[in-house]
């Protein structure tokens, strides 16, 4: 077998994943969504303007303070937006199965058997710390 090709037919395998379409779809939603999309423009303009400030000598802390509220509160706007928590379930759910894959990979390539190692979010790859998994 050749790892490369199996690789790949694992790449098409993720994009054929439900979590990965679901992303691939909120991310669409949001990028078409104008309003979202002037308030991640603003956002970035309020971090640029806050770093140009933060490296002057002669930096002003009330206008640093001020433009830190403004891009607190564009931050709160964002992640309320509904295609922005929907974007942010669906990377969370693809970012879960992804791990999965990484892990049963990553201890296979350790010596585990692929049919039964499995990922465990409480799992330090550091089995003097383990109680016990497999």
């Amino acid at each position: 077998m050749d790892l490369i090709t199996i690789a790949r037919q694992l790449g098409h395998a993720i994009q054929e994943e439900k979590a990965y379409k679901d992303l691939q779809e909120a991310k669409t939603q949001a990028d078409n969504d104008k309003e979202l999309q002037d308030m991640i423009g603003e956002f970035n303009l309020k971090r640029m303007a806050i770093n140009n400030e933060a490296c002057k000598e002669d930096r002003d802390e009330e206008k640093l303070k001020a433009l830190n509220t403004e891009m607190r509160e564009l931050y709160t706007q964002i992640m309320s937006n509904k295609y922005m928590a929907a974007y942010n379930e669906s990377k969370t759910a693809l970012d879960t199965v992804m791990q999965r894959v990484m892990a049963i990979i990553t201890q296979s390539a350790e010596g585990e058997d692929p049919d039964t190692t499995d990922y465990s979010p409480s799992c330090t790859h550091d089995c003097s710390t383990c109680g016990g998994c497999h």
